[in-house]
């Protein structure tokens, strides 16, 4: 017990590491758009009209590049298992296999990234189409997509080397590469939109651009450096024309890929949701909405590294057919995961005004929030389990219970919300007003979809196999 301790701590530490500079990129896009409203680089522009577009040219990549997480998570839970194969000698233990899941993901990776750049005034015109924003705004946000788009291929690839280095039991290389990104990123946004000449605005994407193909470049030479004389030496270039002559490999390839697609829109459709609902009620309970969920976010980022962490472990001893270690490693993770969410229980409680006033000046947004903060209780005891499991199904790849459980979620989601509001929306309590009580049964179906989600998951758990010695009961 005391291995798979160390094993779980050495894989999630370096992954919360990583996870912790996720917001430092927003925050720093955010302030330095907004310092350009007083300055002869905003071309005119309002300081609001700035922040705007950085906001929905965000989350325009966001909801694109959401659609690719397969080669994130699919690329681990694959790679994970084969690794416990090798490691066991059922694999060989030549690095083949795992060289050819790399090979495999880094093509797709490339590939779908041109056609991105491809299809690039497509996507924009679909999704200004459902997008509906102020002229300034979608100006500013589609010369932000157009230029940051060019980083597409790199992006995907880092997609795809972060879940084989998982699969691989290294969360040290993919912490150090979004650390180069990160720091590349800011200082690169803020030289470029502030230095001699000044971008302006388009700096801010510049910078963005060429902080995912530094971090490309450094990822492959952290792969080299560590896997040049194993998994590296396996690759064969010839592999290439014959990548996906294996009809039964790419079956299940692409099966898994098919799976988490549908999953991620899911999960799209839930937050996309979320914020299109609260938008309804007006300016003050957007905010106060947005708020929520980031600080929610902050639990996530946490559990989030124990999630790879089971991703790697369960995929490493499913391949290896080791039952107990596979049971150790699920018992440690969900250990470690649930006193994360107890310790942010008594974050929550006692920080819950700091945070909100940490993330907006305003006093009538930290007034208005302070009155969903019991919400932040719910997270971590509802949210843990389901993105704990997530990871142990990914490293298992029942990639198909992964997606089932998030469309059954997003469903539960619109469901409740919809008879939330036919049943007891006019039932307003005393001291609230109409929008105030509908964010609270928005909340609510938020938190619904978290409940399905676990408890899905946790009534599937039993079909967790290990190929030599049969279910994990």
């Amino acid at each position: 017990m005391r291995k798979t301790r160390r094993e779980i701590l050495s894989l999630a530490g370096p992954s919360i590491l990583a996870n912790l500079t996720v917001p430092l990129v927003g925050l720093v896009d955010t302030a330095i758009s907004g310092h350009l409203g007083s300055l002869s680089e905003s071309e005119g522009f309002s300081g609001a009209a700035l922040i705007g577009g950085i906001a929905i040219g965000t989350m325009l990549f966001n909801l694109l590049y959401w659609n690719f997480s397969f080669l994130r998570t699919g690329t681990g839970g694959v790679t994970a298992q084969a690794y416990g194969e090798e490691c066991s000698g059922k694999g060989g233990g030549n690095g083949r296999r795992t060289a050819s899941i790399l090979l495999r993901s880094l093509t797709i990776a490339i590939l779908s990234g041109i056609a991105l750049i491809a299809l690039q005034w497509v996507f924009i015109q679909a999704a200004f189409f459902f997008v509906k924003t102020g002229e300034d705004v979608r100006l500013l946000a589609t010369r932000y997509f157009y230029i940051r788009i060019w980083a597409a291929p790199a992006t995907l690839s880092l997609f795809a080397l972060k879940g084989w280095f998982i699969g691989m039991q290294d969360t040290v290389r993919p912490m150090l590469t979004d650390i180069i990104v990160t720091a590349v990123n800011i200082a690169g946004s803020i030289f470029l939109a502030f230095g001699k000449p000044a971008l302006g605005f388009d700096g801010i994407a510049l910078g963005t651009v060429i902080a995912q193909w530094t971090g490309l470049a450094a990822a492959i030479v952290l792969l080299a450096n560590g896997y040049g004389k194993t998994a590296l030496r396996e690759i064969r270039w010839q592999d290439l024309k014959t990548l996906f002559s294996d009809r039964k490999e790419t079956a299940r390839f692409f099966s898994l890929n098919r799976d988490l697609f549908f999953r991620s829109l899911g999960m799209i459709a839930v937050y996309i949701g979320f914020t299109t609902i609260s938008a309804r009620f007006g300016d003050l309970l957007l905010s106060v909405g947005t708020i929520l969920m980031q600080l929610l976010m902050v639990f996530s980022y946490f559990t989030d590294g124990f999630a790879y962490a089971g991703e790697a472990l369960t995929g490493k001893y499913i391949g290896m057919g080791d039952r107990e270690g596979l049971r150790s490693s699920i018992r440690g993770v969900f250990a470690w995961s649930m006193g994360i969410a107890v310790g942010f229980l008594f974050v929550y409680a006692a920080a819950g005004v700091p945070m909100l006033q940490l993330m907006t000046s305003d006093e009538a947004v930290v007034a208005e929030g302070t009155k969903y903060l019991p919400w932040l209780l719910v997270m971590p005891l509802l949210g843990c389990p389901a993105f704990t499991w997530d990871g142990i199904y990914a490293g298992a790849v029942r990639t198909r219970d992964m997606m089932l459980s998030v469309v059954l979620s997003a469903l539960g989601f619109f469901l409740f919300w919809a008879l939330g509001i036919h049943f007891f929306g006019a039932r307003v309590p005393s001291g609230l007003t109409a929008g105030e009580w509908a964010l609270h049964i928005l909340l609510a179906a938020y938190f619904i979809h978290l409940l399905i989600r676990t408890a899905y998951l946790s009534a599937r758990a039993g079909n967790l196999t290990c190929p030599l010695t049969g279910r994990l009961a």
